[in-house]
């Protein structure tokens, strides 16, 4: 990440101080200080006080036609709009140059990348290396009890409750939910504590560590997910490659659990979304299936 410019490190420095505060988690902390950075540098020295609405919607416009995605624009607005809004709360600005400009727009009706019920455990068979049972029991945990990769990066032993058979698991808006644990996943969840690496803190109390002895990264999981995926597809050409990535897995978790007849509103609880349109995401239908409806119908020609 790029220095800041000095006139500007007393705002950013608050600014950290205020995200810590709102408990946001450190993956977000970093990229939005990087998109605050960003915004700032384009800003060619001029005083906050100075900046004004036409000034962030010209820098997200910039970011946009340097190809970002709508969603990689929305999240560097969203980081700009907290950013004034902290120094707001902190006594540091007057007023919110990011409020009120309107976010892109995603692609709403996108089916989600996803592996079905026969895809999955081919995928986790090509989990390979000296630490299998970690990586299993943190892919397990994505795709068949719907964490996020931040949620497992978060975990605690003490998180996981061995006789209850149940996981708290603390989410987005810092909000805790307690999910059952299969009995599979249990079982690799067991192995992967019994064989867990040995913290280099004794203090550490993360359910998932790293060769290096610190609690494993995000950026450790989606790496360890990329290779996987890689060797997943190896045999294909190039073209026919997927796009997978460990937050796939979470897909995989929510279709399976509608294609079971799972009531929306369960799956919504299950994935720690705050909002029930969120799921609904998840309830593509695929073209096979739109096949078999429609073949059940029977055509009748006037002649």
């Amino acid at each position: 990440m790029r220095d800041v410019d000095d006139s500007y490190a007393e705002y950013t420095e608050a600014f950290l101080i205020w995200m810590k505060d709102a408990g946001y988690t450190g993956h977000t902390q970093k990229s939005y200080l990087g998109d605050v950075i960003q915004f700032l540098d384009s800003l060619a020295g001029k005083k906050l006080e100075q900046v004004k609405k036409i000034h962030v919607m010209s820098y997200l416009s910039s970011v946009r036609e340097q190809g970002v995605s709508d969603s990689t624009r929305n999240r560097k607005h969203a980081a700009i709009n907290s950013f004034f809004k902290a120094l707001i709360e902190l006594e540091m600005a007057a007023s919110n140059p990011a409020a009120g400009i309107k976010k892109s727009k995603t692609e709403k009706n996108r089916t989600p990348v996803y592996l079905d019920e026969q895809q999955l455990p081919r995928f986790l068979g090509n989990v390979e290396g000296k630490y299998r049972s970690r990586n299993l029991a943190v892919f397990l945990l994505m795709a068949y009890m719907g964490l996020r990769v931040g949620e497992v990066h978060m975990l605690n032993l003490t998180d996981y409750n061995k006789e209850r058979h149940t996981l708290d698991v603390f989410g987005k808006g810092r909000k805790w939910r307690t999910l059952p644990v299969p009995d599979a996943v249990g079982q690799m969840l067991n192995r992967a504590i019994r064989e867990r690496i040995t913290p280099w803190r004794k203090q550490e109390d993360a359910l998932f560590i790293s060769q290096k002895g610190q609690r494993l990264s995000i950026r450790n999981i989606q790496q360890i997910a990329a290779d996987t995926f890689a060797r997943y597809q190896s045999d294909l050409p190039e073209r026919q490659r997927v796009p997978y990535s460990s937050h796939k897995l979470r897909h995989s978790f929510a279709t399976m659990l509608l294609r079971k007849g799972a009531d929306l509103r369960t799956v919504q609880e299950l994935l720690g979304h705050s909002s029930i349109q969120t799921t609904t995401v998840y309830t593509h239908v695929t073209s096979r299936e739109k096949e078999e409806a429609i073949s059940r119908l029977e055509v009748v020609l006037p002649f």
